[in-house]
C-alpha cells in the first residue's frame, strides 16, 4: 500500500511549485476523481439525501482505493490548517494564533487525525483487508503523528511557563503520540532501508518531539530517540508486540534509560569527549555522542570491509561502502548544529565553556565528515590516487571462440582512456572543493598551522589533477601541453612536500579506509614520478621538434643528398630513403684520424704492460726506451751491452731541424 510514500511524495511535489492552498486545491480535485471512481459522490443539489454505508475491511480488500480515499481526505484537511497556519504568520508574525482561527486550524487537525484513525481500524483486519504488518504499522505511525500535531497545536502558545508539573502534564499527551510515530517510523527505517521515513523523522516528527521535551521542562542532554522510547506508550501491549516482532531492538534503549540497562545496550560506546588537534571537548549533549557512537560502529564496518582482502571487489562497490560511515558523520553534524542553534536561541555568550565545547566539536564532526567525503573519491579515482595510468582488466567471455582457439585481450582503447580521466578530474574538482570548504568552517582559519597543512593537501590533489590531464593530452599526443602540465604538477607537488607536516603526519602510510589523511611517503612517490615522466616528455617532445623540423626543410626542398650514414644526427621525418644508405661505389675521400701529437705522446706517456728505461745520449740528454714486457732483469742488461751506442737524434719532427 505504501501509505508513507503516497502522502510524502505528494506533499514534496505539491511545495515544490506552490503552497498549502495549492496543495489543498490539488487533493479536492483527486478526491472528487476517487470518489466518482469509486461511486461515493455527494448527492446533488436536486436529488433526494441517501446517506453512504460506511466502509469496510471488506471494502479495502476488495479494492486498495478505498485506502486512497481516507489517506486524501487526512491530507486535505491537514493541508487546509497549514494554509491558515502560514497565512496568519505572514499577515500577524508577531502575535499568536487565537480565537475562532485557533479553533479552526484544530478542527481541521482533528478531522484529519479521525480519518487516519478510522483507516488504522479497517486495516487492523489483516485478514480481510488483505494489509501486511508493515501497512498497519504505517497507518499507525501516520495517525499518531497527526494527532500529535492536533495536540501540538491546542498546548502552543509561543512561551514556557515556570510550573514543571503542569507544563508536563499538558505535552504529556503530544509527547506521547510523536513518540509513537518516532518509534514506528524508525522501526519501519531499520527493516526497509528506505530514506523516505528518515526524511520523514527529520523534517517533522523529530522537531516537534524536541519542542515538546523543551517546554516539559525535559533535560536537553536527553536525545530524542531516548525521549522517545521513554514516552512510547507501553501499555497498548498490541501495539508494542507489533514494534517488537518489526524491530525486536527498537524499545532496548528505553530500558537501559530507565536503570535496568546492560552492557549489551551499547550505551559504553558512547563517547564523552572529543580531541581537536590536541584539545579535547566536553560532549554534553547525548544525541551527539550517540552519532558519534554510530560513527564508531559504522568506521569499524568500513574497515572490517576494505581490509576483507577480496581483489575483484570494483571501487564502486568500495565506495558505496562509505555510505553507511557519511550519513552517520552527517547525522553528528547535523545535531551539533541543533545543539549550538538552541544556544544562540538562549543567548548564551561565545565565551561560555558549553559554547566553546560545542564549536571545537562542530569543527572535528565537519572535518571528518569532509574527510570521508575526500576518502570516497580517492576510493574511486584507484590506486595511488590516481598516479598511474592503468589499462581496465577486461574479462574474457565465458563462451569459448568457435574457432576452439583462447579470447586474445585487447589493450584498452584510447577513447575509454579519455573518458576515465573525465571521470578522475571531476572527483579531483570535487575533492578540492571538499578542501576549501573546510575553510569556511567557523575557527578553522585561525589556526595558521592547521590551514598550511590544508594548503600541502591542496596541492598534492591538484597535482594528480594536472598529472591526469596531462596524460590525456600524451594519449592526444600533445607532448608540449603534457611536457608543461607535468612541470606545474612538479612545481604543485614540490610545494605539498615541503607543507606537509612530519609532527602531524601519520608514522606509517594509512591502511585503514581513505581519508583526508596524506603520508609524506605518498607525496614523495608522487614527485618521484613526475621527475621521471618529465624527463620522458622532454625526450618526446624534442623528437618531435625535429619531426617538425625536417617536415618543414622537406617542404622548403632544404633537406640534403647526402647518404643516410652521414645525417645519423637528423630525424628523418619523410622517412628513411633505403636507396641512399651510403656512397657506392665509394669515392676517393680524406678520412679523418687522430692528430700526429697523440703517436708522439706515446713515447712519453706510461700505458698498462709497457715497460720504459731511461737511456742516456752522447749528448747528456735522457731518452726514453721501450723493452718488451714479460723478461727478465738479466737478459735486459745482456741485450743493452750488446746494442750498439744510440746515433744522435734529429731535432723536430721527421727528421726536419727548427
Amino acid at each position: 500500500m505504501d501509505i508513507t510514500s503516497f502522502v510524502v511524495s505528494r506533499r514534496d511535489n505539491a511545495l515544490l511549485l506552490g503552497d498549502y492552498g495549492s496543495y489543498r486545491s490539488q487533493l479536492s480535485r483527486r478526491l472528487l476523481t476517487v470518489r466518482k471512481r469509486l461511486r461515493r459522490t455527494t448527492t446533488p443539489k436536486s436529488g433526494k439525501y441517501a446517506p453512504k454505508a460506511p466502509l469496510t475491511a471488506e471494502d479495502v480488500g476488495r479494492n486498495h482505493e478505498f485506502v486512497d480515499l481516507f489517506l486524501l481526505t487526512a491530507e486535505r484537511a491537514w493541508a487546509h490548517a497549514m494554509h491558515m497556519k502560514s497565512t496568519h504568520s505572514e499577515d500577524n508574525a508577531s502575535k499568536g494564533i487565537t480565537g475562532s482561527t485557533r479553533s479552526h486550524i484544530i478542527s481541521r487537525l482533528h478531522k484529519a487525525s479521525k480519518s487516519a484513525q478510522e483507516l488504522v481500524a479497517l486495516l487492523k483486519d489483516q485478514d480481510t483487508s488483505g494489509a501486511t504488518d508493515a501497512d498497519v504499522l504505517e497507518a499507525r505511525s501516520y495517525a499518531a503523528s497527526l494527532s500529535g500535531a492536533e495536540e501540538f497545536e491546542k498546548q502552543f502558545e509561543g512561551q514556557r511557563p515556570d510550573d514543571a508539573p503542569a507544563q508536563n502534564e499538558r505535552w504529556q499527551k503530544c509527547l506521547t503520540y510523536y513518540s509513537e510515530a518516532r518509534v514506528l517510523y524508525a522501526a519501519l527505517m531499520r527493516e526497509t532501508k528506505k530514506d523516505l521515513f528518515k526524511e520523514v523523522l527529520a523534517s517533522t516528527v523529530d522537531p516537534s518531539i524536541r519542542y515538546a521535551a523543551y517546554q516539559s521542562h525535559l533535560p536537553r542532554t536527553m536525545a530524542v530517540s531516548v525521549i522517545a522510547k521513554r514516552c512510547f506508550p507501553r501499555s497498548n501491549s498490541d501495539l508494542t508486540t507489533a514494534v517488537e516482532k518489526l524491530d525486536p531492538d527498537a524499545l532496548q534503549e528505553e530500558q537501559s534509560a530507565s536503570g535496568a540497562a546492560s552492557k549489551d545496550s551499547g550505551s559504553e560506546n558512547i563517547p564523552n569527549t572529543i580531541t581537536w588537534r590536541s584539545r579535547i571537548a566536553n560532549i554534553a549533549d547525548a544525541s551527539i555522542g550517540q552519532a558519534l557512537a554510530a560513527v564508531s560502529t559504522a568506521e569499524a564496518r568500513l574497515s572490517s570491509f576494505l581490509s576483507s582482502g577480496n581483489t575483484d571487489t570494483i571501487s564502486r562497490e568500495k565506495a558505496a561502502a562509505y555510505d553507511e560511515v557519511l550519513i552517520a558523520s552527517q547525522d553528528a553534524a547535523d545535531a551539533t548544529r541543533r545543539a549550538i542553534d538552541e544556544l544562540e536561541k538562549e543567548r548564551v555568550d561565545e565565551g561560555d565553556a558549553r559554547m566553546q565545547d560545542l564549536r571545537v566539536t562542530s569543527l572535528a564532526v565537519n572535518y571528518a565528515l569532509i574527510g570521508w567525503r575526500v576518502g570516497r573519491n580517492r576510493v574511486l579515482i584507484g590506486r595511488e590516487d590516481g598516479a598511474l595510468l592503468e589499462g581496465e582488466v577486461s574479462k574474457k567471455p565465458k563462451r569459448p571462440r568457435k574457432d576452439g582457439k583462447e579470447w586474445v585481450e585487447k589493450e584498452e582503447a584510447n577513447g575509454r582512456k579519455l573518458a576515465r580521466l573525465r571521470e578522475r578530474v571531476v572527483l579531483y574538482d570535487a575533492t578540492l572543493q571538499s578542501i576549501d570548504s573546510v575553510k569556511e568552517l567557523r575557527g578553522a582559519v585561525r589556526d595558521a598551522a592547521f590551514v598550511e597543512e590544508l594548503e600541502g593537501k591542496r596541492a598534492y590533489f591538484q597535482a594528480l589533477k594536472c598529472l591526469n590531464i596531462a596524460y590525456s593530452h600524451a594519449l592526444l599526443s600533445n607532448h608540449k601541453n603534457a611536457l608543461a602540465l607535468l612541470a606545474r604538477a612538479l612545481d604543485l607537488a614540490s610545494s605539498s612536500l615541503a607543507r606537509s607536516s612530519p609532527a602531524t603526519a601519520p608514522s606509517a602510510p594509512q591502511h585503514g579506509p581513505p581519508t583526508l589523511a596524506i603520508h609524506p611517503s605518498q607525496i614523495s612517490s608522487l614527485h618521484h614520478r613526475l621527475d621521471s615522466l618529465i624527463a620522458r616528455h622532454r625526450a618526446l617532445a624534442e623528437l618531435h621538434k625535429f619531426q617538425q623540423n625536417s617536415v618543414i626543410a622537406d617542404a622548403k626542398n632544404m633537406t640534403t643528398s647526402a647518404p643516410l650514414v652521414q645525417r645519423l644526427h637528423d630525424y628523418p621525418a619523410a622517412g628513411v630513403d633505403l636507396k641512399n644508405l651510403v656512397v657506392w661505389p665509394p669515392k676517393l675521400e680524406p678520412v679523418p684520424v687522430k692528430p700526429i701529437f697523440l703517436d708522439v705522446a706515446w713515447n712519453y706517456i706510461e700505458y698498462p704492460g709497457r715497460a720504459t728505461q731511461i737511456v742516456t745520449n752522447g749528448d747528456g740528454r735522457a731518452e726514453a726506451a721501450e723493452a718488451v714486457g714479460g723478461k727478465k732483469e738479466e737478459d735486459e742488461e745482456e741485450e743493452e751491452e750488446e746494442r750498439p751506442q744510440p746515433q744522435e737524434k734529429k731535432r723536430g719532427w721527421f727528421g726536419f731541424g727548427r
